[in-house]
């Protein structure tokens, strides 16, 4: 491909990406700039359970993805398949699915209800919800992550004695971590800006995707504007954090 081609389709790619932004910029009101009724509990909601869920998802979708990346077992197909088919799910199919299974009259419903554990329109679905959207996005970032970490280093660690264990923490995590930062920096976006499975599983607690929806149809469209800001404010820093610290260690 010609140098000025590959330039040209370059900055049209990039001018096409930043068109909805700049168009944001463009049509925001700034001078009589304000949030509605409950975009800052919202803000509030969206921020603290989608730490939590992001905790969940890495202390979970690592190990997961470490072991698809290193282990070659008969029916590892079903696996690959499964971690698709939670990915290609549509969203709203998805919180159906979800509501079906733990809903007040699906089978983990009932029991966890017994338990005193609610899985709709409460805290603990909504962080259900972000898990489910969210943690097959890890799991593959993730994945890809270690299998870019030669086995030979990891094969060479354990000869010196070290433990899977020790191994994996100081040779395997290190090595993969620019990936893993991706992945999760990918996983909190995900999480964060969750809305079809939200909506069926825990329309409340109104995290900010199901407010901008309730802003746009209840009060209008110039009632968007200030929670997308705050929403771009609060799901950016993470990723830029993690890149610009995985990045600092690599220089």
């Amino acid at each position: 491909m010609r140098p000025r081609l590959t330039t040209f389709a370059a900055a049209l790619a990039l001018l096409l990406l930043a068109a909805p932004f700049a168009g944001l910029a463009i049509v925001t009101d700034w001078r009589h700039l304000g949030f509605a009724h409950g975009d800052g509990s919202a803000v509030a909601v969206s921020l603290g359970l989608s730490l939590v869920a992001l905790l969940l998802i890495v202390a979970l979708g690592t190990p997961l993805a470490w072991w698809l990346a290193r282990h070659r077992v008969r029916g590892q197909w079903l696996v690959d398949a499964l971690l698709l088919l939670a990915l290609l799910t549509p969203p709203l199919a998805m919180g159906l699915l979800l509501a079906t299974m733990y809903g007040p009259y699906g089978p983990a419903g009932r029991l966890l209800e017994r338990a005193g554990l609610l899985l709709t329109n409460s805290a603990p679905a909504f962080v259900m919800a972000q898990f489910y959207a969210a943690l097959p996005y890890y799991v593959l970032a993730a994945r890809a992550a270690f299998e870019g970490v030669p086995r030979e280093l990891e094969q060479i660690a354990l000869t010196l004695g070290h433990s899977p264990a020790r191994s994996f923490f100081h040779v395997s995590l290190p090595l993969a971590r620019l990936g893993l930062a991706a992945a999760v920096a990918l996983a909190w976006v995900r999480a964060l800006g969750e809305f079809g499975v939200v909506l069926i599983v825990a329309y409340y607690p109104q995290g900010i995707p199901v407010k901008l929806w309730t802003n746009l149809q209840d009060i209008g469209l110039s009632a968007v504007y200030p929670l997308l800001w705050v929403f771009f404010l609060v799901a950016l820093p993470l990723p830029l954090a993690l890149g610009l610290a995985v990045r600092r260690r690599l220089a």
